[in-house]
């Protein structure tokens, strides 16, 4: 870390001859350490651009890959065998590394307001988050969350709190329950259930938020009847240290609530001066490209476009877009030694499907790690 410190300084204390007399570079900020950026990170450490200043604000040290966080939480995987750390990859593109988090972005100044005071211009802008949880939101509709609620995202600060989790469950069975309103909650719930055998696990789940109908959702609650994980269709509205508090009046004993409701737009959004779609978030085309300001890209989990796309459109380049995944075969967790794949509307489930899952996952997190060595 002091090597790249050092090299941070010579970057910004040292400006080619240049910048010396008075050529400004196009700065490309990479806001947030999500997997598309990751991606467009190792694109980079291959591929530069020329002329341009690259920075990432991002303010942690590694990244957690999603789709390993119900085995981080069942005990089969170590954070380590998780994690990606942005360092190595940070080094090999030859970029600057903002260990911040944004306060405000304005669109118009093209300027991001950081978390110790200073501000960031961007000529280009690529944003990719990862999930966020708005705890202003969620607190306002569920009184209680920020106090008693242990929140799934961001999945540093959880992967941290979970062990102390299993600490408590050790000498006494716990009662948890697991907030949520799509698939990853499903997954969550039966990951606690594997790991707190003892423990009451209960999942509680807006009416209509998940299709039941649809083969995935369906498996996974038929797995989770079979290990005894309680299914309420209902919402929380409050927590306090002992209880959630439902909609329909009832109050659920409870030890340990876990927020693991869908991914939100972060509050500095609403005032950025981008357009913004019914659910508040970034307004986009088929290029995952904002709406109102072009030079503005947008992804809310792991594309391969934006590592295509944001390159040729910096360069004037022709773009491509973005693939519809909704039809593709994707793996979940499905709890003791099972996943389930789903494509379309079919599905199946079995344990070669959690070895399948396992390799898969492990080989994605792998080829970051050979981009860094």
């Amino acid at each position: 870390m002091n090597a790249l410190a050092a090299h941070i300084k010579q970057d910004v204390d040292t400006p080619s001859t240049a910048e010396a007399r008075g050529y400004q570079p196009r700065q490309l900020v990479l806001l947030g350490g999500g997997m598309a950026n990751l991606q467009l990170l190792a694109t980079l450490a291959a591929k530069p651009l020329a002329e341009m200043r690259i920075i990432l604000v991002a303010p942690f040290p590694r990244t957690l890959y999603p789709g390993m966080l119900p085995g981080y939480v069942a005990g089969r995987y170590t954070q380590e065998e998780c994690a990606i750390p942005l360092e190595p990859l940070v080094r090999r593109a030859g970029i600057r590394w903002l260990q911040r988090s944004v306060k405000a972005l304005d669109a118009t100044s093209q300027t991001l307001q950081l978390d110790d005071g200073s501000s960031q211009h961007y000529d280009w802008l690529s944003i990719n988050t990862g999930p966020v949880q708005n705890r202003e939101q969620i607190e306002r509709d569920m009184p209680g969350a920020r106090e008693f609620g242990l929140f799934v995202h961001p999945l540093e600060t959880f992967a941290q709190l979970w062990p102390r989790v299993c600490e408590l469950a050790a000498p006494k069975a716990l009662r948890v329950t697991v907030i949520g309103d799509h698939t990853a909650a499903l997954e969550l719930a039966l990951a606690v259930r594997q790991r707190l055998p003892s423990s009451a696990v209960t999942l509680v789940v807006p009416p209509g938020a998940l299709d039941l109908a649809s083969p995935v959702p369906a498996r996974l609650v038929a797995a989770m009847k079979a290990q005894r994980i309680t299914v309420l269709q209902d919402v929380a509205v409050g927590i306090r240290a002992d209880a959630v508090h439902l909609g329909c009046g009832a109050q659920l004993a409870c030890d340990v609530p876990l927020i693991a409701l869908e991914s939100q737009s972060p509050a500095w959004l609403a005032n950025s001066g981008l357009a913004l779609d019914a659910q508040g978030r970034i307004a986009m085309d088929t290029y995952q490209r904002s709406t109102s300001h072009a030079q503005v890209f947008s992804v809310a989990d792991d594309s391969d476009a934006l590592a295509r796309n944001l390159p040729a459109a910096t360069t004037g380049g022709s773009l491509h877009a973005a693939r519809d995944t909704s039809q593709a075969l994707h793996f979940v967790f499905g709890g003791g030694q099972q996943a389930v794949a789903g494509w379309g509307s079919y599905s199946a489930t079995g344990r070669s499907l959690r070895w399948l899952k396992d390799w898969t996952d492990r080989r994605h997190v792998a080829r970051y790690m050979q981009v860094t060595s």
